[in-house]
């Protein structure tokens, strides 16, 4: 173990989310089950925990039988493979040893409200600024009453279950650290520190975080609330440098706060708070085993198949962020001014629905089925569709794909990183070209290796792809090795590491 890791082991890592390592859910039959978290901010931070050793993770029970598994806990945590082994037997599921959780009930309403109404889509619109403001958003009562009665209850109930840990490992004679992830707990850390004022909290912000001026679309309630409560930490963390730096702007111009740019440090309450930048990444070994497996391997002989001369690959999920509706624009539109690439090109377009409870993410989910129809109808022939759609959630699916792709786009509005960008160049067997948004958290990182997207100039992204697609093979290799040797380089492991160390060292271990 080294000195970065000793430095938390101490007392061990209490890991907040709003997701949690595993899912509980009860058949037909009466026999329950367990999955694993889904995304890839479970992934990060079940490899996180799993180096770490013994760790706790505080997360929302989010199924009936997540509460129930609570109720039989006494709301107390537990022992994760020992509870899985109990009720499941040993192939119930695959954790990390030592791994203590802690699921938290919360009530329906408040949890609505906390969720639906204030973190999808309120804050989610604000940082990713998706708001066409001369229309939307319109805050009124019920807006108001969520974030009083449902933002502000749930992270004041989570807060009170941190505090608790905490509490827990120092009777224990240790140290702990708090670290807390994404915008569904910005009210927390401040929370916490009122009753426990010596606890180490790191938050990481896995989402863009905008200029300072995007916050004036919420009132100054809400918004200093949320900056407030960030400031509660000792570091707030960051995909890339620019989101930190608009976080240390906002604490200047929106909270009069003394900011240190250079220092990347703001002054509050007789504190110093640290802004951070650590790009996620993704474990590439993990990823590749999955590779070599059977369902992919059907996948990919399938998607053999699909393909003519060329294959265009976009993976992502129906969030008006990602650009989707434009991307196909940009195809109709070089499929009109390169009429020699019909039936040579398809787009495969892996989507999986998200939030279709959201109405705006609903419309925007019908806005990409029309697209795709009018494309298909103006290009298509009788054996060939330009578009194929897929809206599923597949991950085997998805990783046959990155394997045989020419292009993949992700000419995203805004991205906090964009994790797709990084497993296909990892994967892909056919030196495929990166086609990527200057505005994803990934073009910091893969922009030297990628054919640069505007996300707002469909004419661009029309040329950016016929440059892909036409790109000569001396340089698709080196821009596909050079993408991969990267992200090797800098996977998941030290994108964890260099947090931790940055926690021994402001902690003065």
């Amino acid at each position: 173990m080294g000195e970065a890791e000793a430095a938390i082991d101490d007392g061990g890592l209490i890991l907040v989310s709003h997701r949690g390592p595993v899912q509980f859910s009860r058949a037909d039959d009466g026999a329950r089950s367990a999955e694993r978290g889904g995304g890839g901010l479970v992934t990060a931070l079940s490899s996180l925990a799993g180096q770490l050793g013994e760790a706790r993770w505080v997360c929302a029970a989010l199924t009936d039988e997540d509460a129930a598994v609570v109720a039989e806990h006494d709301g107390a945590s537990f022992d994760l493979d020992e509870h899985l082994d109990e009720h499941l037997g040993p192939e119930g599921g695959d954790t990390d040893d030592g791994l203590r959780l802690r699921m938290v009930t919360v009530d329906d309403d408040a949890h609505e409200a906390f969720y639906s109404i204030i973190a999808n889509p309120l804050l989610w619109f604000v940082q990713h600024e998706l708001w066409d403001r001369p229309d939307a958003p319109d805050l009124t009562r019920r807006e108001h009453d969520a974030f009083e009665h449902g933002y502000a209850v749930v992270n004041r109930r989570f807060a009170e279950v941190v505090a608790e840990e905490v509490e827990e490992v120092a009777a224990a004679g240790g140290r702990a650290t708090v670290m807390v992830h994404d915008y569904h707990f910005y009210l927390l850390a401040a929370l916490v520190r009122e009753r426990c004022p010596d606890v180490f909290l790191h938050h990481f912000v896995h989402i863009p975080w905008p200029q300072p001026d995007a916050w004036r679309v919420l009132p100054p309630p809400m918004r200093e609330a949320v900056f407030t409560g960030l400031l509660g930490n000792d570091v707030v963390a960051f995909h890339t440098e620019r989101f930190a730096r608009n976080f240390l702007l906002g604490c200047q111009e929106l909270l009069g706060l003394d900011v240190d740019l250079d220092e990347r440090t703001v002054a509050v309450d007789g504190r110093t708070v640290a802004a951070r930048a650590y790009p996620v990444s993704i474990d590439p070994e993990e990823l590749g085993e999955r590779a070599t497996s059977a369902e992919v391997g059907e996948h990919e002989r399938a998607l053999w198949g699909l393909r003519r001369d060329y294959l265009i690959l976009r993976v992502d999920r129906t969030d008006p962020s990602k650009n989707i509706v434009r991307g196909f624009r940009a195809f109709d539109l070089l499929l009109r001014d390169h009429p020699e690439l019909a039936e040579r090109v398809t787009f495969l377009a892996l989507l999986q629905p998200s939030r279709q409870d959201v109405e705006e993410y609903a419309d925007y989910t019908q806005a990409i089925r029309r697209v795709v129809a009018d494309v298909n109808l103006e290009h298509g022939t009788a054996d060939w569709q330009p578009i194929d759609l897929r809206l599923e959630e597949n991950l085997d699916q998805a990783v046959a794909a990155y394997l045989v792709f020419d292009v993949l786009v992700v000419n995203a509005i805004v991205d906090g990183m964009n994790l797709v960008a990084k497993e296909a160049v990892v994967l892909n067997r056919r030196e495929g070209v990166l086609a990527l948004s200057e505005t994803t958290g990934a073009y910091e990182e893969l922009g030297d290796f990628a054919v640069t997207l505007y996300p707002f100039d469909v004419a661009q992204q029309a040329e950016a792809l016929y440059q892909a697609l036409t790109m000569g093979a001396d340089e698709r290799r080196e821009r596909s090795q050079g993408a991969a040797r990267w992200v090797r380089d800098h996977d998941v492991s030290a994108w964890l590491h260099a947090q931790l160390a940055d926690i021994a060292a402001l902690r003065g271990a």
